[in-house]
């Protein structure tokens, strides 16, 4: 049992929810064969808060009820079990309830320690999320990096950070000052994250959120940060992504010349996934940096690449603007009438 503890917990900590399901399942299974109650209930309070934390709320809220604390157990584990039952009634959208459970929990803040402080907040935060109040479940995410970072405890104040500037970018109550300033805090305790996994799926999101600030040089360096880390880890969906972003990226700080490179690694490797949108989008990204380059000829083949692409795929939207930009690559090749052709089409 505590071999499959130890196993579950590293496999959620990596983000492997399945795989931590499975681990607590067996070490359920197994308790049910020991003599001590309070085991049984540390095994099914695991597996409920690994079903909350692979999106499964109901089957998570079953398993938390019955790992309910007798009078013996500790106020830690009644206040871990009113987090997760929290989480599981808020997944469940049942946004009223999960607030709730607050109550029990808030009580106990002023003795607890920074990290109990952290939780509370975070878990706040998802509810506000899911009743639609992005900027006060941003404050609350802020509040909880503050208690992480007092804790020592850098990863989860990184995700805290990413969570609040998603927050921060979704509310129209914050200036894009503070919001870049929550990134580059973000970004500066990545460098402190051990596990490469974790610290390159935040230098992704960082970078996702400088390139809704439209900050493109630090999306881009980001972007790279994170890929350096996603090489090597069998994750070619999420380099497929990166390499896309970072085409993209380029592409909006007019660096077309190394924006083909990028390109031309994303739609080879979307290409080899089967991802035919993506890959119709990077045809698409790569097309336009051909023509911004002047090679009219190389970017009227790409958006015919594009074109099937979206075709296959189904994507409307997408085969409209690749008919438009082809268009004007047949205008800038001498050939009006195909120009004409392809804009009726956009049109």
């Amino acid at each position: 049992i505590e071999s499959l503890t130890r196993a579950g917990h590293r496999a959620l900590a990596q983000g492997e929810g399945r795989e931590a399901v499975g681990c607590f399942r067996k070490a359920l299974i197994l308790s049910r064969d020991a003599a001590s109650p309070q085991l049984r209930r540390a095994c099914a309070f695991n597996l409920g808060a690994a079903y909350v934390e692979l999106g499964k709320p109901k089957k998570g809220l079953e398993f938390l009820l019955q790992s309910q604390p007798s009078d013996a157990d500790s106020e830690e584990r009644s206040e871990k079990l009113s987090f997760n039952i929290r989480a599981a009634h808020e997944g469940l959208q049942d946004f009223p309830k999960a607030l709730q459970y607050f109550g029990q929990g808030v009580g106990h803040e002023v003795a607890a320690q920074a990290r109990s402080r952290a939780v509370t907040r975070l878990q706040l935060g998802c509810c506000f999320l899911g009743m639609q109040e992005p900027a006060r479940a941003a404050r609350c995410f802020l509040e909880a990096a503050r208690s992480w970072a007092a804790a020592s405890s850098p990863e989860a104040a990184a995700l805290a950070l990413s969570r609040a500037s998603s927050s921060m970018l979704r509310s129209s109550c914050f200036q894009q000052q503070h919001i870049a300033h929550v990134l580059s805090r973000c970004h500066s305790l990545c460098d402190s994250i051990r596990d490469p996994g974790l610290r390159g799926k935040l230098y992704s999101e960082v970078g996702l959120g400088y390139s809704q600030l439209h900050v493109f040089s630090l999306a881009a360096e980001s972007f790279q940060q994170a890929l350096a880390l996603c090489r090597g880890q069998g994750d070619e969906q999420r380099e497929a992504v990166l390499l896309q972003n970072l085409g993209a990226a380029h592409n909006s700080l007019s660096s077309f010349s190394t924006a083909l490179g990028w390109h031309r690694r994303a739609v080879a490797l979307h290409g080899a996934l089967g991802n035919r949108r993506a890959q119709g989008q990077c045809f698409g990204n790569l097309a336009y940096a051909c023509s911004q380059l002047g090679k009219h000829e190389a970017a009227a083949e790409n958006y015919l690449h594009a074109l099937q692409a979206f075709q296959d795929s189904g994507d409307v939207q997408g085969w409209w603007q690749a008919c438009e930009g082809l268009g004007a690559a047949c205008f800038h090749l001498g050939d009006p009438q195909k120009a004409i052709r392809y804009y009726k089409e956009a049109l």
